[in-house]
């Protein structure tokens, strides 16, 4: 049986742009004729999605799937680790928690977990014509190297060619492509055939001599550098992320505070598509007027309420709220918009119950199960902000681990597992609402209705229809430029090339 040939992008740092980097060769791939699968072997990262028989992996293995024309499928990430408070984390293995450790503990569990990262990509190999594998941070992380499951021991297990990119945008990108390849042992660098050079803005002949001086201390090609591709609405892994958003401006201002532990923050890329919208990530409350409050989810709802609390963020809300300002919860969110949170199993803390903002009837009980669903959901409510709106029909997914009860419902889900709930509350006025419904926003019809009713409320004209929002597109967009950027007969050789090898041993 032939296996699938693998190419593997690793970078120099975190945010240089590899998951963006293998979503656009996941289409450009997909678009030559190969059935693409990515692959990375452990993610950290707090924005997730699920696959439609529930399980949960991160979010860039989900755009590149999608970007590759692919479903999603636990494999693809078969260790998420997911920070929560007190330097824990959570691992998620293969879509399912599995446990939750100090996290410095986590490497004692290097040897258990190896196996389940060869194990899945074996499965990808079987299944798919190229598995186009990401990296984590830095593989010159020499503290690290005893203890690493996801950049070159995967690299050296596979066979797989590395491209080396580098992030130009931040500056120092000749320093941390050779530094890195200088902290690599011998048989390492040999894995690395090819440097990128990411995120370039201006005229390419302003590096001068430099890519070729590069190329003559390293010994590797600079197979590409790639222009910063502006407004790019790909979900991102995690969110220091937010640090490079570009800002938005509008008539309309969506204020987010900027919970440390925010979790699938990409709900709000769609928002950032509406030219009438002013989308501001906070870390303290805004000093001037806003139309639209939204909490965020979060991976550890207990501390990011302290902290709403510490920050002076709980008290504005409230009286926001209490002034008819308009405020909305997502999953975590929306536990924290209620009267109180019970964790009797200590799932988040060691905290057993914690009062919340009080401004819906609802109390949230964690339980020690996830819910992961994919769903399809109408609308209940019918009054304030969702006036109107009741029947229609929205798509999400669910990601919580805990149920809350009481007030009137704002939705009904109906789950990719034939299951049906009632979802969220809604204040009496209809302007304090929660759900635990990701992906809300991503529906265009329901995202301009809730938008031109905070327009009508500001005495504004409702615009009518949604302004174009479209993942595939940017999908698209990147692949394009790779395509025009990146020196494709090398790339396709170093795919080939692996059909006329022996195997490797898979040893490591």
């Amino acid at each position: 049986m032939t296996r699938a040939t693998v190419l593997m992008v690793q970078g120099t740092a975190s945010h240089v742009g590899k998951s963006v980097l293998v979503a656009g060769l996941c289409r450009l791939f997909a678009d030559l004729g190969y059935r693409v699968a990515p692959f990375k072997a452990q993610n950290m990262a707090l924005n997730a999605y699920v696959t439609l028989d529930g399980a949960e992996v991160g979010r860039a293995q989900a755009e590149q799937a999608a970007a590759a024309g692919v479903e999603l499928r636990a494999e693809m990430n078969p260790i998420l680790l997911k920070p929560e408070a007190d330097s824990r984390v959570q691992v998620v293995v293969l879509g399912q928690p599995w446990r939750s450790v100090a996290a410095r503990d986590y490497p004692r569990l290097r040897r258990s977990l190896w196996s389940v990262i060869r194990r899945s990509l074996e499965v990808l190999r079987a299944e798919y014509d190229l598995v186009l594998i990401e990296g984590a941070g830095s593989p010159a992380e020499i503290n690290l190297r005893q203890t690493d499951l996801v950049n070159m021991r995967v690299a050296r297990y596979a066979g797989a060619p590395v491209l080396l990119v580098g992030d130009i945008d931040r500056g120092g990108v000749f320093a941390s492509l050779y530094g890195t390849l200088k902290l690599l042992t011998s048989s390492e660098r040999r894995l690395v055939r090819g440097l990128i050079i990411n995120k370039f803005r201006g005229d390419p002949t302003l590096l001068g001599d430099g890519v070729a001086r590069l190329e003559r201390l390293t010994g590797r090609r600079v197979v590409g550098i790639v222009p910063y591709i502006d407004d790019l609405r790909v979900a991102a892994e995690d969110s220091v992320a937010l640090e490079y958003l570009t800002p938005t401006h509008g008539d309309l201002v969506v204020a987010v505070p900027r919970l440390p532990r925010i979790s699938n923050f990409d709900d709000f890329d769609p928002l950032r598509a509406e030219p009438d919208i002013a989308i501001c990530f906070l870390d303290r409350p805004p000093t001037t007027d806003v139309d639209l409050i939204v909490l965020p989810g979060s991976k550890s709802t207990m501390a990011d309420l302290e902290f709403l609390r510490r920050s002076g963020w709980a008290d504005w809300i409230r009286a926001q709220a209490t002034a008819g300002t308009p405020v909305l919860g997502i999953c975590g969110g929306f536990q924290m918009l209620g009267q109180a949170i019970y964790d009797p199993y200590r799932v988040e803390s060691e905290r057993s119950e914690m009062a919340g903002l009080g401004l819906l009837p609802v109390v949230t009980v964690f339980s020690r199960s996830k819910v992961t669903r994919r769903v399809r959901a109408e609308v209940l409510a019918d009054r304030g902000l969702l006036a109107g709106l009741r029947g229609m029909e929205v798509t999400g997914y669910e990601i919580h681990m805990g149920r809350s009860e009481g007030g009137s419902a704002v939705f009904r889900l109906y789950r990719s597992n034939g299951s049906v709930i009632d979802d969220g509350a809604v204040d009496e006025r209809g302007l304090v609402f929660g759900t635990y419904l990701h992906g809300l926003f991503e529906n265009p019809v329901f995202r301009r209705s809730l938008l031109d009713r905070l327009r009508v409320q500001r005495g504004l004209p409702p615009v009518g229809r949604p302004a174009p929002f479209d993942r595939h597109a940017e999908y698209r967009r990147v692949a394009e430029v790779l395509r025009t950027h990146l020196d494709m007969a090398f790339l396709m050789a170093l795919v080939e090339e692996q059909r006329r090898r022996p195997e490797p041993t898979g040893s490591v």
